[in-house]
C-alpha cells in the first residue's frame, strides 16, 4: 500500500504568495513558505498561478522556478493555461507536474496533447463537480495521473465514475473523517486551507492518521530508546549535520524524552543539562532544525543527525558553534559536487564583477553565439580525444567542455540545483 500525500497549496499572485483565489491578501515570503512546507512534513505543493497578463505570468514562472530550485519535495503547478506552451513553461520550471482546471474549455484537447508529449504521470487536473469527469469519463485514465478534487462533497459520485486516483481538500481537521477517506483506495491524499497554515503542525497530524492506520511518509523509527547505549547520565551525545552540505552545526544530548519527541514532531529537541529541561531547538530564536534523519552508530552511543536549518545553528549567531580554530593544513577539495559549484560561482562572479583579462570575461562580452561555438568545439575535441588511444588526453578535453557549459549555464540563469533536479525527476 502506498504512503498517503499531504499537500499544500500556494497562491501566486505578481510573484508573491497570497491567501487564496478569491483572496489578494500577501502571505509569509514565499520562498520561506516552500522551505517551510520543505521541511516541515508536507508531501507535495502545488501551486497556482493567479496571473492576468503574460508580464505578471512570467513574474510567477520565475517565482516557480526559484522555489523549485530550494525544495526537493514534488511540485506541481497550474493556473493561466491556455496553449501547450503553457504547460512547457512549468514544467521547464521545474514542476514535476502540471494541473490543469476541468472547469476550463479545452483542457481534455490539452491533457491529450501534454500527456502524449510529456507523459501522463506529469498531468493532474483540478475539479470541482463531477461535470468535466464524467463528460470525459473514456479518457480520464488515459490522460490524466491524478485529480485534484476541490469539493470533498461529490467524493462518492467521482469514485462512482472514474478510477484515477485524487487528493481531497478539505477546510478543517476532522480526523475521523479524513480517516475514513484515506482509507479509500483510489485516494491519494488530502489538501485544505488548514494545511497551508504555517502554524499547523504536519508531522503531529501525520502521527494522529498514523494511529488511525492510515500509512504516511513520517518517522518510524528501525531503532528505539533502548537499543542505544546511554552515558553516564543517562543520555546520548548527538552530532548536528546540514543535510545540504554536511557541515557540522553543534553537539548537544537526549534523553528519552527528547529522543521521541524529535521523532513525533520532527523538529530537534535536546535534553538542556545546565537547565535541566527539555528544549526543541529554535522555539525562541526561530532557528529550527527540521529531522532530515537520525543515524546510530557502529556503539550505539551517539547519533548522527542531518537536519535542515533555519537561520544559525549557534547562540553567538555563527552558522555553526565549531568556529574556532585549533590547526588547518591546506588540501585541494576532490567532491566533484562542491568544484563544479566552486567552479561555476567563480564563473557568476566573473560575470557580476568583470575582472580585466579574465577569459571568462571574454566570453561574456562576445555574447551567446562566441559561448555557443566554443561548446560546439569542445564537444566535437571530447569525439576525437575518444578515438586517441591515450586515456589521459579525454579528462582534459571533457574539463574544457564542462567549463564552457558552465559560462553557457550562468549566460542564460541554469544552475547545477536545475540540472540535477531534472534528472532526479528522469
Amino acid at each position: 500500500m502506498e504512503n498517503k500525500n499531504i499537500v499544500a497549496t500556494i497562491y501566486l499572485k505578481d510573484g508573491q504568495a497570497v491567501k487564496g483565489i478569491d483572496n489578494p491578501e500577501p502571505l509569509d515570503d514565499v520562498y520561506h513558505l516552500a522551505r517551510l512546507y520543505n521541511d516541515s512534513g508536507i508531501d507535495k505543493i502545488i501551486i497556482f498561478d493567479l496571473s492576468n497578463d503574460d508580464e505578471e505570468h512570467e513574474k510567477n514562472i520565475n517565482t516557480i522556478r526559484n522555489i523549485n530550485r530550494n525544495v526537493e519535495i514534488k511540485v506541481c503547478a497550474g493556473g493561466d493555461i491556455n496553449r501547450m506552451e503553457d504547460i512547457k513553461k512549468f514544467i521547464y520550471a521545474g514542476c514535476l507536474q502540471v494541473i490543469l482546471n476541468g472547469a476550463k474549455p479545452g483542457s481534455m484537447e490539452l491533457a491529450e496533447e501534454a500527456s502524449k508529449r510529456f507523459g501522463k504521470d506529469r498531468i493532474l487536473v483540478s475539479v470541482e463537480n463531477v461535470n468535466f469527469v464524467f463528460k470525459h469519463k473514456e479518457e480520464m485514465d488515459e490522460n490524466f495521473h491524478e485529480l485534484l478534487l476541490l469539493n470533498a462533497k461529490v467524493l462518492d459520485a467521482i469514485e462512482n465514475i472514474t478510477n484515477v486516483p485524487y487528493v481531497v481538500c478539505f477546510d478543517t481537521f476532522d480526523q475521523a473523517r479524513i480517516c475514513e477517506v484515506l482509507k479509500r483506495e483510489n485516494v491519494r491524499g488530502i489538501a485544505g486551507s488548514f494545511i497551508n497554515d504555517p502554524q499547523t503542525n504536519i508531522m503531529e497530524i501525520k502521527s494522529q492518521l498514523s494511529t488511525c492506520g492510515i500509512k504516511m511518509d513520517n518517522f518510524e523509527p528501525q531503532l528505539k530508546w533502548d537499543d542505544l547505549k546511554k552515558n553516564s547520565e543517562g543520555m546520548v551525545p548527538v552530532i548536528v549535520q546540514d543535510y545540504r552540505t554536511d557541515q557540522v552545526l553543534m553537539l548537544a544530548y537526549m534523553n528519552q524524552e527528547a529522543f521521541e519527541t524529535t521523532i513525533h514532531i520532527g523538529k530537534m529537541t535536546y535534553y538542556s543539562r545546565s537547565r535541566n529541561e527539555l528544549w526543541t531547538k529554535g522555539m525562541t530564536s526561530g532557528h529550527i532544525q527540521y529531522v532530515k534523519s537520525l543515524v546510530a552508530d557502529c556503539d550505539y552511543d551517539t547519533i548522527l543527525a542531518k537536519v535542515s536549518q533555519v537561520g544559525v545553528a549557534c547562540h553567538t549567531g555563527n552558522p555553526t558553534c565549531f568556529f574556532n580554530n585549533i590547526v588547518k593544513k591546506e588540501y585541494m577539495e576532490k567532491n566533484p559536487l562542491r568544484v563544479f559549484e566552486d567552479v561555476y560561482q567563480i564563473i557568476l562572479e566573473r560575470k557580476e564583477h568583470p575582472k580585466e583579462g579574465s577569459y571568462t570575461n571574454y566570453l561574456f562580452d562576445k555574447g551567446i553565439d562566441k559561448i555557443l561555438k566554443k561548446v560546439g568545439e569542445e564537444a566535437t575535441e571530447i569525439v576525437i580525444a575518444a578515438k586517441n588511444p591515450d586515456p589521459e588526453e579525454i579528462k582534459y578535453e571533457i574539463s574544457d567542455f564542462l567549463y564552457h557549459v558552465m559560462v553557457l549555464m550562468a549566460e542564460k540563469g541554469v544552475t547545477w540545483e536545475d540540472i540535477t533536479q531534472e534528472l532526479s525527476n528522469r
